[in-house]
């Protein structure tokens, strides 16, 4: 009984020396960074049919953890990229067609500009005009997602540190013949229209737009937006108390409309090899948390047969518009662990407010 008696008395005292050394391991690093891709239109099919054609693999893939995000907005069982894009950025379920407001058509603060307040650095990187539902409603506030000009004015009002996507045109061709790119340069930004110029830039601050309203589908705009993820990652790691970046495959969601097998197939890839460069980045920083979601899924796409071998896929479509199937969200990194599940959309706005720390 002695000996009995001592040896739980050592498996004690080795298990509270676990314990104890355990809790003083960094297993939940802080979240300072958050770099959040939503793929427009990328249910679950998107997805595969990427990861089929591109022979059964996916950067995308390399996230440790899953969860389900429904979609609806306040007066719609069906979103549009507006409602959805303000559930995501402002934590609200709102009507469609609303820019970064709640059903009373009251501005609600966006993740991006909370971390603005909290002096960290923020971006937005996409494929399609800035001023376009996704991106517009992490910084503007405005009733109908139509009103591109008054969007654009709003950029002007949030201090964020890297703009990159399309859009000119609602910044120097208005039609109150104001040039917003003036006001830009005016608060500190360099203004560049190519890549570039994106690429040897030493700017703090940038802006760049890559057409007058939408980029070019892929392929014909190459590898603009892994290569402007790269160097928003490279400007915004400068600032020691973190960033938050947003990044959009915008033009997914365009060939779903289009029900436009090779297209989709197209923008996927490409949305991914930016994955690739946020994943990259959060393996050699600790304290960054990747996102990846969608707004909505479009165009009801099947997969009705394919090849994984010969990168085939045979798929048809139920609408030219979108549905309202949940989205999946993959995260990796600090803090990933605490998006699995299924919930609302509405709920990413909040987990990423509270591991920032952030006070609503």
């Amino acid at each position: 009984m002695r000996v009995v008696s001592i040896l739980l008395s050592i498996i004690i005292l080795n298990c509270q020396y676990f314990t104890i050394f355990a809790s003083q391991r960094n297993d939940n690093p802080a979240v300072k960074n958050i770099i959040l891709l939503i793929g427009d239109g990328m249910g679950t099919s998107q997805m595969y049919a990427g990861l089929t054609a591109n022979n059964g693999s996916l950067n995308i893939e390399r996230c440790t953890y899953v969860g389900l995000c429904q979609t609806y907005s306040a007066n719609n069982y069906i979103t549009d990229s507006a409602a959805a894009g303000t559930a995501i950025a402002c934590g609200v379920k709102t009507n469609n067609g609303t820019i970064g407001m709640d059903t009373n058509n009251t501005p609600v603060k966006s993740i991006l500009q909370y971390a603005v307040e909290n002096g960290l650095s923020t971006g937005i990187v996409v494929s399609c005009d800035v001023t376009h539902a996704t991106p517009a409603s992490f910084i503007a506030h405005q009733p109908k997602r139509s009103m591109v000009e008054e969007i654009a004015e709003d950029f002007l009002k949030t201090d964020f540190t890297v703009l990159i996507g399309g859009g000119r045109k609602n910044f120097e061709d208005r039609s109150d013949k104001v040039n917003l790119t003036d006001r830009l340069k005016k608060k500190g930004y360099e203004v560049v229209y190519n890549m570039n110029s994106i690429k040897e830039s030493n700017a703090e601050k940038l802006v760049a737009f890559l057409a007058d309203v939408h980029l070019a589908a892929y392929p014909k705009r190459g590898e603009a937006l892994p290569e402007s993820v790269g160097k928003a990652i490279d400007i915004l790691k400068n600032n020691e108390k973190g960033f938050f970046l947003m990044v959009e495959g915008s033009l997914i969601d365009s060939e779903g409309h289009r029900n436009n097998t090779e297209g989709i197939i197209n923008e996927v890839l490409d949305f991914d090899r930016a994955v690739k460069v946020a994943l990259d980045y959060a393996e050699t920083d600790p304290h960054t948390l990747i996102i990846i979601t969608a707004d909505h899924e479009t165009g009801g796409m099947g997969l009705n047969g394919g090849n994984v071998v010969k990168g085939e896929v045979k798929a048809e479509f139920t609408t030219k518009g979108h549905t309202a199937v949940p989205v999946p969200i993959y995260t990796f990194g600090a803090g990933a662990q605490k998006f699995t599940g299924i919930y609302q959309n509405t709920d990413i706005f909040h987990k990423c407010l509270t591991l920032f720390g952030f006070d609503k």
